[in-house]
């Protein structure tokens, strides 16, 4: 089973109230392969919300508690979205989760990178707390661009393998 970030999949619910849906994602979580998640919802935050970005760390380091996470109002929200990595992390135990497919740059979902914790804009390596929690787990996260990429390779390789058996000298079984 996959876990994917809510607003991959059409559900208005970053920050802003708005999605950016992966198409593909969105027809796995319709056929029942995927759940959609948002940490931030789960933990009880509303859409719209002000923005929030992990300042003087990663999502490791919240969890380490050795550095916090900060709204755009300047309110420590770091124990709502602990609350929303751990939420998320259930849901994906229940479900057996092997894979977490995450929006990039978020402080919950942001994988590899994420914003640096000045609300300027400027991004940083590091992982969003439910990100990391989910690896600690040993859940593999990726983004939707990674994903993108992934199922683009896939359908490659998948139509490679048709095109060869329809060029070989297979024969369908009599």
């Amino acid at each position: 089973m996959i876990i994917v970030s809510g607003c991959l999949v059409g559900i208005p619910c970053r920050y802003d109230g708005t999605s950016e849906t992966v198409e593909k994602l969105k027809q796995m979580v319709e056929k029942g392969e995927a759940i959609a998640v948002c940490p931030e919802q789960l933990a009880g935050l509303p859409t719209p919300r002000p923005g929030a970005e992990i300042y003087g760390g990663d999502g490791k380091d919240v969890i380490a508690g050795r550095c916090m996470v900060f709204n755009s109002e300047g309110d420590n929200v770091t124990e709502i979205f602990l609350k929303g990595a751990g939420d998320t992390l259930v849901i994906a135990e229940d479900k057996n989760v092997e894979l977490a497919v995450m929006k990039s740059r978020s402080p919950s979902c942001g994988s590899g990178v994420i914003f640096d914790g000045r609300f300027a804009g400027r991004l940083k390596k590091g992982d969003g707390v439910t990100a990391a929690l989910l690896k600690r787990h040993g859940i593999r996260v990726v983004t939707g661009e990674e994903f993108a990429k992934m199922d683009k390779e896939v359908e490659h390789a998948r139509d490679v393998r048709i095109q060869q058996e329809g060029d070989g000298d297979i024969q369908p079984p009599a």
